[in-house]
Protein backbone atom coordinates (compact mmCIF):
# COMPACT_ATOMS: atom_id res chain seq x y z
CA UNK A 1 0.00 0.00 0.00
CA UNK A 2 1.43 3.37 -1.07
CA UNK A 3 0.67 6.07 1.49
CA UNK A 4 -1.12 9.21 0.30
CA UNK A 5 -1.50 12.58 2.00
CA UNK A 6 -3.33 15.79 1.12
CA UNK A 7 -1.14 18.89 0.86
CA UNK A 8 -3.63 21.48 -0.47
CA UNK A 9 -7.41 21.74 -0.74
CA UNK A 10 -10.29 24.12 -1.39
CA UNK A 11 -10.17 23.95 -5.20
CA UNK A 12 -13.06 23.43 -7.59
CA UNK A 13 -11.71 21.02 -10.20
CA UNK A 14 -7.91 20.65 -10.33
CA UNK A 15 -6.40 19.20 -13.52
CA UNK A 16 -3.32 19.26 -15.77
CA UNK A 17 -0.50 19.37 -13.17
CA UNK A 18 3.03 20.30 -14.22
CA UNK A 19 6.32 20.34 -12.29
CA UNK A 20 8.20 23.47 -13.35
CA UNK A 21 11.08 25.30 -11.70
CA UNK A 22 10.66 23.43 -8.40
CA UNK A 23 6.94 24.24 -8.14
CA UNK A 24 3.69 22.45 -8.90
CA UNK A 25 1.49 24.22 -11.45
CA UNK A 26 -2.06 23.05 -12.13
CA UNK A 27 -5.29 24.22 -13.73
CA UNK A 28 -8.39 24.70 -11.62
CA UNK A 29 -10.59 24.35 -14.68
CA UNK A 30 -13.95 25.29 -13.21
CA UNK A 31 -12.51 28.29 -11.37
CA UNK A 32 -10.66 29.74 -14.41
CA UNK A 33 -7.39 29.75 -12.48
CA UNK A 34 -3.89 28.34 -12.74
CA UNK A 35 -2.39 27.81 -9.29
CA UNK A 36 1.30 27.58 -8.43
CA UNK A 37 2.21 25.68 -5.27
CA UNK A 38 5.42 25.11 -3.36
CA UNK A 39 6.45 21.44 -3.02
CA UNK A 40 4.67 21.21 0.35
CA UNK A 41 1.42 22.69 -0.98
CA UNK A 42 1.67 26.37 0.00
CA UNK A 43 0.08 28.70 -2.57
CA UNK A 44 2.70 30.84 -4.27
CA UNK A 45 0.67 32.52 -7.02
CA UNK A 46 -2.54 32.27 -9.05
CA UNK A 47 -3.26 33.32 -12.65
CA UNK A 48 -6.70 34.01 -14.10
CA UNK A 49 -7.39 32.24 -17.42
CA UNK A 50 -10.55 33.25 -19.27
CA UNK A 51 -12.52 30.27 -20.56
CA UNK A 52 -11.05 27.78 -18.10
CA UNK A 53 -7.44 26.49 -18.25
CA UNK A 54 -6.35 22.97 -19.09
CA UNK A 55 -3.03 21.80 -20.57
CA UNK A 56 0.11 23.84 -19.99
CA UNK A 57 3.68 23.95 -21.27
CA UNK A 58 6.60 26.33 -21.71
CA UNK A 59 8.26 27.73 -24.81
CA UNK A 60 12.06 27.70 -25.09
CA UNK A 61 12.13 31.39 -24.09
CA UNK A 62 10.29 30.59 -20.85
CA UNK A 63 6.86 31.93 -21.81
CA UNK A 64 3.91 29.86 -20.57
CA UNK A 65 1.38 28.38 -22.98
CA UNK A 66 -2.00 27.40 -21.56
CA UNK A 67 -5.18 26.08 -23.14
CA UNK A 68 -8.40 28.08 -22.77
CA UNK A 69 -10.94 25.27 -22.96
CA UNK A 70 -14.16 27.10 -23.74
CA UNK A 71 -12.51 29.64 -26.03
CA UNK A 72 -10.85 26.86 -28.09
CA UNK A 73 -7.53 28.65 -27.94
CA UNK A 74 -3.94 28.47 -26.77
CA UNK A 75 -2.83 31.54 -24.82
CA UNK A 76 0.70 32.81 -24.23
CA UNK A 77 1.84 34.52 -21.05
CA UNK A 78 4.71 36.91 -21.54
CA UNK A 79 5.33 39.13 -18.56
CA UNK A 80 2.18 39.58 -16.48
CA UNK A 81 -0.62 39.00 -19.00
CA UNK A 82 -2.01 36.52 -21.53
CA UNK A 83 -2.25 37.10 -25.26
CA UNK A 84 -3.75 34.99 -28.05
CA UNK A 85 -1.26 32.47 -29.47
CA UNK A 86 -3.42 30.11 -31.56
CA UNK A 87 -7.15 30.07 -32.35
CA UNK A 88 -8.47 26.50 -32.65
CA UNK A 89 -12.15 27.39 -32.83
CA UNK A 90 -12.42 26.45 -36.48
CA UNK A 91 -10.81 23.03 -35.87
CA UNK A 92 -12.03 21.81 -32.49
CA UNK A 93 -15.67 20.74 -32.33
CA UNK A 94 -15.98 20.88 -28.56
CA UNK A 95 -13.87 21.67 -25.48
CA UNK A 96 -10.16 22.07 -26.15
CA UNK A 97 -8.36 20.05 -23.51
CA UNK A 98 -4.88 18.70 -22.78
CA UNK A 99 -1.61 19.89 -24.28
CA UNK A 100 2.07 18.99 -24.23
CA UNK A 101 4.82 21.31 -25.49
CA UNK A 102 8.04 19.78 -26.83
CA UNK A 103 11.56 21.11 -26.37
CA UNK A 104 11.39 23.13 -29.61
CA UNK A 105 8.11 24.83 -28.65
CA UNK A 106 5.70 22.75 -30.73
CA UNK A 107 2.42 22.21 -28.85
CA UNK A 108 0.23 19.13 -29.25
CA UNK A 109 -3.36 19.97 -28.30
CA UNK A 110 -6.31 17.62 -27.82
CA UNK A 111 -10.05 18.18 -27.51
CA UNK A 112 -13.03 16.26 -26.17
CA UNK A 113 -14.66 15.82 -29.59
CA UNK A 114 -18.27 15.72 -28.41
CA UNK A 115 -20.52 17.38 -25.82
CA UNK A 116 -20.37 14.88 -22.98
CA UNK A 117 -22.37 17.13 -20.64
CA UNK A 118 -25.28 17.06 -23.11
CA UNK A 119 -25.09 13.28 -23.38
CA UNK A 120 -23.86 13.24 -26.98
CA UNK A 121 -22.54 9.92 -28.30
CA UNK A 122 -18.81 9.35 -28.10
CA UNK A 123 -17.24 10.73 -31.28
CA UNK A 124 -13.57 10.29 -32.32
CA UNK A 125 -11.60 13.48 -32.86
CA UNK A 126 -8.17 14.81 -33.79
CA UNK A 127 -4.89 15.92 -32.26
CA UNK A 128 -3.54 19.28 -33.43
CA UNK A 129 0.11 20.35 -33.49
CA UNK A 130 0.63 24.10 -33.09
CA UNK A 131 3.93 24.97 -34.74
CA UNK A 132 6.39 27.49 -33.35
CA UNK A 133 4.87 30.19 -35.58
CA UNK A 134 1.49 29.67 -33.90
CA UNK A 135 -0.07 27.90 -36.88
CA UNK A 136 -2.05 24.69 -36.22
CA UNK A 137 -1.95 21.43 -38.18
CA UNK A 138 -3.90 18.21 -37.62
CA UNK A 139 -1.37 15.44 -36.99
CA UNK A 140 -3.60 12.54 -35.88
CA UNK A 141 -7.25 11.63 -36.25
CA UNK A 142 -9.76 9.05 -34.97
CA UNK A 143 -8.68 9.45 -31.35
CA UNK A 144 -11.30 8.58 -28.75
CA UNK A 145 -11.23 11.44 -26.23
CA UNK A 146 -7.50 12.27 -26.44
CA UNK A 147 -6.39 13.33 -23.00
CA UNK A 148 -3.18 13.26 -20.95
CA UNK A 149 -0.08 13.38 -23.14
CA UNK A 150 3.69 12.98 -22.64
CA UNK A 151 6.76 13.17 -24.87
CA UNK A 152 9.73 10.94 -24.07
CA UNK A 153 13.05 12.55 -23.08
CA UNK A 154 14.61 11.90 -26.49
CA UNK A 155 11.75 13.81 -28.14
CA UNK A 156 11.00 10.89 -30.46
CA UNK A 157 7.80 9.41 -29.02
CA UNK A 158 4.45 10.89 -28.00
CA UNK A 159 2.17 8.86 -25.71
CA UNK A 160 -1.45 9.90 -25.29
CA UNK A 161 -4.35 8.57 -23.21
CA UNK A 162 -7.41 7.75 -25.28
CA UNK A 163 -9.66 7.92 -22.25
CA UNK A 164 -12.87 6.44 -23.63
CA UNK A 165 -11.03 3.73 -25.57
CA UNK A 166 -9.39 2.48 -22.35
CA UNK A 167 -5.88 2.63 -23.79
CA UNK A 168 -2.64 4.53 -24.12
CA UNK A 169 -1.50 5.13 -27.69
CA UNK A 170 2.02 5.92 -28.94
CA UNK A 171 3.30 7.71 -32.04
CA UNK A 172 6.71 8.41 -33.50
CA UNK A 173 7.41 12.15 -33.80
CA UNK A 174 8.74 13.17 -37.22
CA UNK A 175 11.29 15.92 -37.81
CA UNK A 176 8.55 18.37 -38.89
CA UNK A 177 6.44 17.61 -35.81
CA UNK A 178 4.08 15.23 -37.59
CA UNK A 179 3.17 11.86 -36.09
CA UNK A 180 3.54 8.38 -37.58
CA UNK A 181 3.65 4.69 -36.66
CA UNK A 182 0.54 4.76 -34.48
CA UNK A 183 0.44 1.82 -32.09
CA UNK A 184 -1.09 0.70 -28.80
CA UNK A 185 1.23 1.39 -25.87
CA UNK A 186 -1.06 -0.29 -23.34
CA UNK A 187 -4.64 -1.49 -23.07
CA UNK A 188 -6.17 -0.77 -19.65
CA UNK A 189 -9.68 -2.26 -19.96
CA UNK A 190 -10.68 -1.65 -16.32
CA UNK A 191 -9.66 2.01 -16.38
CA UNK A 192 -10.48 5.28 -18.13
CA UNK A 193 -7.01 6.87 -18.25
CA UNK A 194 -6.97 10.64 -17.82
CA UNK A 195 -3.87 12.73 -17.04
CA UNK A 196 -0.54 10.90 -17.30
CA UNK A 197 3.18 11.30 -16.56
CA UNK A 198 6.31 9.33 -17.38
CA UNK A 199 8.97 7.88 -15.08
CA UNK A 200 12.65 7.10 -15.61
CA UNK A 201 12.00 3.43 -16.41
CA UNK A 202 9.45 4.22 -19.12
CA UNK A 203 6.47 3.49 -16.90
CA UNK A 204 3.41 5.68 -17.30
CA UNK A 205 1.42 6.80 -14.28
CA UNK A 206 -2.20 7.30 -15.35
CA UNK A 207 -4.99 8.80 -13.28
CA UNK A 208 -8.07 6.58 -13.25
CA UNK A 209 -10.90 8.82 -12.02
CA UNK A 210 -13.68 6.27 -11.84
CA UNK A 211 -11.68 3.75 -9.83
CA UNK A 212 -10.37 6.45 -7.43
CA UNK A 213 -6.81 5.45 -8.20
CA UNK A 214 -3.63 6.18 -10.12
CA UNK A 215 -2.01 3.23 -11.87
CA UNK A 216 1.53 2.66 -13.15
CA UNK A 217 1.49 0.77 -16.42
CA UNK A 218 4.31 -0.57 -18.56
CA UNK A 219 4.32 -0.76 -22.33
CA UNK A 220 2.25 -3.83 -23.15
CA UNK A 221 -0.29 -3.24 -20.37
CA UNK A 222 1.22 -4.64 -17.14
CA UNK A 223 0.03 -2.62 -14.14
CA UNK A 224 2.86 -2.64 -11.62
CA UNK A 225 1.62 -0.23 -8.94
CA UNK A 226 -1.62 1.35 -7.78
CA UNK A 227 -2.15 4.42 -5.61
CA UNK A 228 -5.61 4.49 -4.03
CA UNK A 229 -7.25 7.89 -3.54
CA UNK A 230 -9.68 8.33 -0.66
CA UNK A 231 -13.23 9.42 -1.40
CA UNK A 232 -12.86 11.12 -4.79
CA UNK A 233 -11.58 10.69 -8.33
CA UNK A 234 -7.99 11.07 -9.46
CA UNK A 235 -8.01 13.11 -12.68
CA UNK A 236 -4.34 13.81 -13.39
CA UNK A 237 -0.90 13.20 -11.93
CA UNK A 238 2.64 14.54 -12.12
CA UNK A 239 6.01 13.39 -10.76
CA UNK A 240 8.06 16.08 -9.05
CA UNK A 241 9.71 17.05 -5.81
CA UNK A 242 13.42 17.39 -5.08
CA UNK A 243 14.19 13.84 -6.24
CA UNK A 244 11.34 13.37 -8.72
CA UNK A 245 9.64 10.72 -6.60
CA UNK A 246 6.68 12.73 -5.31
CA UNK A 247 3.58 11.77 -7.28
CA UNK A 248 1.20 14.74 -7.17
CA UNK A 249 -2.44 13.86 -7.86
CA UNK A 250 -5.29 16.19 -8.84
CA UNK A 251 -8.36 15.01 -6.96
CA UNK A 252 -12.00 16.02 -7.40
CA UNK A 253 -15.56 14.78 -7.44
CA UNK A 254 -16.82 14.46 -11.04
CA UNK A 255 -19.60 17.03 -10.96
CA UNK A 256 -20.70 19.93 -13.15
CA UNK A 257 -19.14 23.35 -12.69
CA UNK A 258 -21.72 25.09 -10.44
CA UNK A 259 -21.54 22.27 -7.91
CA UNK A 260 -17.75 22.00 -7.87
CA UNK A 261 -17.31 25.75 -7.50
CA UNK A 262 -19.79 25.82 -4.64
CA UNK A 263 -18.41 22.80 -2.78
CA UNK A 264 -14.70 23.33 -3.50
CA UNK A 265 -13.89 19.71 -2.69
CA UNK A 266 -10.91 19.54 -5.05
CA UNK A 267 -7.50 18.92 -3.59
CA UNK A 268 -3.90 17.96 -4.30
CA UNK A 269 -2.69 14.66 -2.86
CA UNK A 270 0.86 13.35 -2.94
CA UNK A 271 2.37 9.86 -2.70
CA UNK A 272 6.01 8.76 -2.54
CA UNK A 273 6.93 6.30 -5.30
CA UNK A 274 10.08 4.31 -5.99
CA UNK A 275 10.95 5.37 -9.56
CA UNK A 276 11.64 9.07 -10.20
CA UNK A 277 10.37 11.21 -13.06
CA UNK A 278 11.94 10.78 -16.48
CA UNK A 279 14.49 13.56 -16.78
CA UNK A 280 13.68 15.69 -19.78
CA UNK A 281 10.24 14.18 -20.41
CA UNK A 282 7.64 16.73 -21.52
CA UNK A 283 4.13 16.74 -20.16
Amino acid sequence: MIAVRTIASGFAYPEGPRWHEDHLWFADQHDETVHILSPDGARVDSLHVEGGPSGMGWLPDGDLLVVSMENHAVLRRSGSGFTAYCDLGYIHRHLTNEMVVDATGRAYVGNIGFDFEAGDPVTPTMLVMVNTDGRPRVVAEDLVCPNGTVITPDGKTLIIAESLANRLTAFDILSDGGLSNRRVFAEVPSHIPDGICLDAEGGVWAASPFTNSVIRVREGGEITDTVTIDGAGAFACMLGGSDGRDLYVCVANPSMRPETVQKRGGRIDVARVSVPAATGARP
